[in-house]
C-alpha cells in the first residue's frame, strides 16, 4: 500500500543543500529505507523539500545525494546501482565523473542489500558548508552539511542503532535525535527550528520504484517566513504514527515486548532465558557490535540459549534482537561484555 501524505503548501521549489539524513536497509525483510531533514521549503511538485535527496530502489538499496543538489548526480548514482556497482564504486565514479565539474560540494551516503551482504559509503566533499560530517556503518550511512555539529550526527547514529521495531521505526527515530533548534543552522532564526521539511520513505522488496508502501513527508512552504508552530521532524512523527494506525502497522507491535530475561554465570556465559514466552514460538536470536554489524544469528531451540563471552572479540556493549517466524523484531536490548 503506497500513502503520501503532506500539510502546508506545495508551491515554491527546493534544493537539497543544508541537510541531514540517513539511509538504511533491512537484511532480514529486505526494506530499504531513507529519511531526512532539510532548512529548505516545499516544491511546486513532488518531491517536496528535503524529499528531492532520496533515491530508494526496492530490493536493491538507496542513494542520498545532498549538498549542492544536481539530478544528473543522482540519475547517474540510480543507474550505476542497478547496473551492481557497490556505494563506494558509486561514489568514487561520482567524484571523477562530477555532473557539474566540481565534486568537493557534494555529500553522498549510499547503501545497498547486496544479497544479505550490505555495503555502505559516504563521502563529503571539502567545499561542503560546515559543519559537515558522515558515517557509514553495517547496513545504514548517515550524513549532514550546514549543521549545529556532530552533535547531530551522532545522536542520529546513537538512536538508530538502538531502537528497536522496524526499519521505519528506527529511520524516525534516527531523526528525532536530530530534532534540536538550529540542528540545520539556517533554521535556528528565524524559524526556531530543525529544520523547515523532512521526509520517511521505506521500501518492501516486491514495491514498484514509484510506489513505496511508506511515503511521508512534510514542508512549510515557499512564503513562509517566521517561527514555525511544529517542528516538521514532530509533524513527521504525527503523520508516522496515523500511517501506523491506518495500515494497521501499529498492531505489528503487539509481539514485540517477548519476555526476555538476560543473566550471566559464573562460567563465562551469558543466558537468554525465554522461559516466560509463549510455547511453540519460532525464534530467531541476533546479536550486533555498535557499528551496527551482526556477529551471531541463530535459532532459538531451548527455554535457556547460553552464549560464550570468550567467543567476543572486544569488551563493551553488544545489542540483541529476537525475531519472531516472520522475521519480526519482538525483543531487543544490551547486554555487556567485561
Amino acid at each position: 500500500m503506497a500513502l503520501t501524505i503532506a500539510i502546508l503548501s506545495l508551491s515554491g521549489s527546493s534544493v537539497a543543500q543544508d541537510t541531514f539524513s540517513i539511509v538504511a536497509v533491512d537484511i532480514v525483510t529486505g526494506e530499504v529505507g531513507s529519511a531526512g531533514a532539510s532548512c529548505v521549503k516545499s516544491s511546486s511538485s513532488y518531491p517536496h523539500g528535503a524529499a528531492i535527496l532520496s533515491d530508494v530502489i526496492p530490493g536493491v538499496g538507496g542513494i542520498h545525494t545532498q549538498a549542492s543538489y544536481l539530478p544528473g548526480n543522482q540519475q547517474n548514482a540510480h543507474n550505476m546501482m542497478l547496473a551492481g556497482n557497490s556505494p563506494q564504486e558509486i561514489i568514487d565514479w561520482l567524484i571523477s565523473n562530477d555532473a557539474g565539474g566540481n565534486p568537493t560540494v557534494r555529500q553522498y551516503g549510499i547503501v545497498d542489500l547486496n544479497g544479505g551482504n550490505p555495503r555502505s559509503a559516504a563521502y563529503s566533499g571539502v567545499n561542503c558548508f560546515d559543519y559537515k560530517n558522515d558515517t557509514a556503518g553495517f547496513a545504514y550511512s548517515i550524513q549532514g552539511n550546514i549543521l549545529l555539529g556532530q552533535e547531530i550526527i551522532d545522536s542520529m547514529q546513537i538512536r538508530f542503532l538502538n531502537t528497536s521495531g522496524t526499519l521505519a521505526d528506527r529511520l524516525m527515530a534516527a531523526l528525532q535525535g536530530a530534532k534540536v533548534i538550529g540542528a540545520d543552522t539556517r533554521c535556528a532564526s528565524p524559524y526556531v527550528s530543525s529544520s523547515l521539511s523532512a521526509f520517511l520513505r521505506v521500501g518492501k522488496p516486491e514495491n514498484s520504484y514509484d510506489s513505496l508502501y511508506l511515503d511521508l513527508w512534510m514542508a512549510y512552504g515557499p512564503t513562509w517566513t517566521g517561527p514555525v508552530p511544529v517542528d516538521p521532524i514532530d509533524s513527521l512523527q504525527t503523520l508516522y504514527d496515523q500511517w501506523l494506525v491506518a495500515t494497521g502497522m501499529n498492531d505489528y507491535g503487539a509481539q514485540q515486548d517477548l519476555p526476555v530475561v538476560i543473566r550471566y554465570n559464573d562460567i563465562g556465559q551469558v543466558l537468554f532465558d525465554f522461559s516466560a514466552c509463549e510455547t511453540g514460538l519460532k525464534l530467531i536470536l541476533e546479536l550486533f557490535d555498535l557499528n551496527g554489524r551482526i556477529i551471531l544469528s541463530r535459532s532459538v531451540n531451548s527455554h535457556i540459549e547460553s552464549i560464550d563471552l570468550s567467543t567476543f572479540n572486544s569488551t563493551g556493549i553488544y545489542l540483541y534482537r529476537v525475531l519472531t517466524e516472520g522475521k519480526y523484531p519482538a525483543a531487543s536490548g544490551k547486554i555487556f561484555i567485561n
